[in-house]
């Protein structure tokens, strides 16, 4: 694999025990938490910075802003995709060093479009949602606890999420809202795609990044019902996106 990135002629070893921790792959993760692990994994394989996943019930906890993902790296833990991208900048590892300003800017904005958007699609999806908070989110979530500790931290998880939801004015809004926006955000990321492999020029950045586990994780997981996975199969270069990249960074060369 030629991995495509601009690194520092100064930048730091990378360790090789270098960690990144996540919820329970096949029995707790839920969407959001799993597309923004498979976002951090994605920016690190394009950065060429080999990092071993741990998968742990008590992750979430263990994180330093409670977000997951989170790496430790030698004696240092970040949690998130925009703090562990500053983080390996630091140290001299970038994918973005190569656009000018107005292209920085630009894919800064998109990167808070998916955040403001997908991310938070997701989160209303498995929460707000009834039937995907009963039959999916409360028993995933909770599944490595006991009773009655697994009812209290479902609850109170789903009573935050609302929260938020309420705060940012997505409470009052129906699930075909929610899926109208899903919409309209693939077709911002379509447009600006358009026949490129990546979004700016032809090497990724952290917003081929972000997308990449967002839509990719989108299109895998298994909800209640198909429909936010079918907004995003309605954008061709989109689906031909993500498989470029799981092609190229995930598939393993050797066999």
């Amino acid at each position: 694999m030629v991995c495509r990135r601009y690194t520092n002629k100064a930048a730091e070893p990378w360790p090789e025990n270098a960690t990144l921790y996540q919820p329970l792959k096949e029995d707790q993760i839920l969407l959001s938490d799993c597309a923004s692990s498979l976002a951090v994994q994605a920016y690190l394989r394009m950065c060429g910075l080999p990092v071993q996943v741990f998968c742990r019930a008590n992750a979430e906890y263990m994180s330093p802003s409670g977000k997951i993902p989170f790496i430790h790296v030698g004696n240092q833990v970040v949690s998130e995709l925009g703090p562990i991208v500053q983080f390996t900048k630091a140290k001299g590892h970038s994918l973005s060093d190569g656009l000018d300003d107005v292209q920085r800017a630009e894919m800064k904005a998109y990167m808070e479009l998916v955040n403001n958007m997908l991310l938070t699609a997701e989160l209303y999806i498995q929460w707000c949602d009834d039937s995907t908070a009963t039959e999916i989110s409360r028993p995933r979530y909770s599944s490595p606890y006991s009773w009655p500790l697994n009812k209290i931290l479902a609850y109170q998880k789903q009573w935050e999420v609302r929260r938020k939801m309420n705060a940012i004015g997505w409470g009052g809004k129906t699930l075909e809202q929610v899926y109208e926006d899903v919409s309209q955000c693939c077709q911002a990321l379509s447009q600006r795609l358009g026949t490129q492999s990546y979004f700016f020029n032809k090497q990724p950045t952290e917003l081929d990044a972000l997308v990449f586990g967002h839509l990719f994780t989108i299109l895998t997981t298994r909800l209640t019902s198909t429909e936010l996975a079918e907004r995003v199969k309605s954008y061709s270069n989109l689906l031909s996106f993500c498989r470029r990249i799981e092609q190229t960074y995930f598939e393993d060369k050797s066999s």
